[in-house]
C-alpha cells in the first residue's frame, strides 16, 4: 500500500464505488414505494438517516472484524457457520441496546406508535446489516476477491436499501394496520 502508485489504489476502489453509486438507487426506490406511509407519518424521515447508518455502520464493522480475522487466519471460509450464530447473538444485543437508546426520542418525536417501528425497525436493521458485513468477507474470499476493498461500501450499500426498506414496511404494517 504504501509504495502502490497513485493510479493502482485508484483502480482498486474506482469500480466498486462506481458500482455502488447506481446500486444506492434501490434506496431512493424503496423510499419512492412507500411515500404514502411517509405522507401519512413524516415523523418517520426523521430517523430514516439514524437507522440507515445504524445498519450501515453496524455491517461495516462485523465486516472489518471479519476480514482481519480471514487475514490473520484467525477464522477460515468453513467456520461461517459458526461465525454466523455467533455474529447473530452479537447483533442481537446491539440492536436492541441501541432500539432502547432512541426508543425515548421516538416518543417525544412522535408518540409510543413510532417509537414502536423505530425501535423494532432498529433491532431489525442492525441485526441484518451485521449478518451482511459478516457474510460478504466470506463469500467475497469464496471467489478469490480481495474482501478488503469492497467489504464496507458494499455492505453500506446493501444495508441502506434493505434498511429502507425494512423500516418503512414495519412502519406501514403497524400504522396502517
Amino acid at each position: 500500500m504504501r509504495t502502490a502508485g497513485i493510479f493502482t489504489l485508484y483502480r482498486a476502489r474506482i469500480v466498486w464505488l462506481v458500482l455502488l453509486v447506481f446500486g444506492n438507487l434501490l434506496s431512493g426506490f424503496g423510499i419512492a414505494y412507500f411515500e404514502d406511509t411517509i405522507a401519512a407519518h413524516i415523523a418517520l424521515i426523521f430517523f430514516l438517516p439514524l437507522l440507515i447508518a445504524s445498519g450501515g455502520n453496524a455491517g461495516s464493522q462485523a465486516a472489518t472484524l471479519m476480514v482481519r480475522a480471514l487475514a490473520t487466519g484467525d477464522v477460515r471460509s468453513r467456520d461461517w457457520s459458526r461465525m454466523l450464530g455467533r455474529e447473530f447473538l452479537v447483533a442481537g444485543l446491539l440492536g436492541i441496546s441501541m432500539a432502547l437508546a432512541v426508543s425515548g426520542i421516538g416518543i417525544f418525536r412522535g408518540g409510543p406508535e413510532i417509537a414502536m417501528v423505530v425501535a423494532s425497525s432498529m433491532i431489525i436493521i442492525v441485526l441484518v446489516g451485521s449478518l451482511i458485513g459478516m457474510s460478504l468477507p466470506f463469500v467475497l474470499s469464496r471467489f478469490n476477491m480481495d474482501p478488503a476493498v469492497p467489504s464496507a461500501p458494499l455492505v453500506t450499500s446493501i444495508a441502506d436499501a434493505t434498511g429502507v426498506v425494512i423500516y418503512f414496511s414495519i412502519a406501514s404494517f403497524v400504522l396502517f394496520t
